[in-house]
């Protein structure tokens, strides 16, 4: 795992093996990257990420400037570690919590311009992230929120759904808040 762009590019994280995570790949993480960097401006933007684990998108973020990024974990050593990161790196615009997502998500108030949730894979709860961000308005106009899933799960249903990018047995759904 290693960060891909921004101030800490090139630099390898190494998370402790007993971590209770999936990361995103690297591959998967770059696809995504390099769509993202010709749809928004990274630097200034406020960040979410849900079920961080490693906060391997977290560092991404806030490697390429992001204004704010909050990372939610309910997994102490995960929470933990990226705290830890975040300090060695000089990484000040990161927010750690230690949290049940949904619980988070129950009062959570603030907007972002992008959130990106990657829950566990078979989180029976996962298709319910997208009406949770719309219904509490968490997304700013124009904002997208980004759901790392399995391949052969369909989001789709959602109204403000505008596409799923498939990289072998993951998928990413993007959601806009137009």
């Amino acid at each position: 795992m290693r960060i891909i762009g921004g101030k800490l590019r090139g630099l390898r994280l190494n998370p402790p093996k007993n971590l209770p995570v999936r990361p995103t790949t690297d591959l998967a993480k770059e696809a995504l990257f390099n769509i993202l960097q010709n749809q928004i401006e990274f630097e200034g933007i406020r960040v979410l990420d849900l079920f961080s684990g490693t906060g391997n998108i977290a560092l991404e973020f806030a490697s390429r400037d992001a204004a704010e990024v909050v990372a939610v974990d309910r997994s102490i050593h995960c929470v933990n570690y990226l705290k830890e990161t975040a300090v060695k790196h000089g990484l000040s615009n990161i927010k750690v919590y230690k949290e049940d997502v949904f619980k988070y998500l129950a009062f959570e108030t603030d907007r972002f311009h992008l959130v990106f949730a990657d829950p566990p894979y078979d989180l029976n709860r996962l298709p319910e992230i997208p009406g949770i961000i719309f219904d509490k308005n968490l997304l700013l106009p124009g904002g997208l929120l980004i759901v790392e899933h399995q391949s052969m799960q369909n989001l789709s249903k959602h109204p403000a759904f505008a596409e799923q990018r498939r990289y072998g047995h993951s998928s990413f759904s993007f959601f806009l808040n137009q």
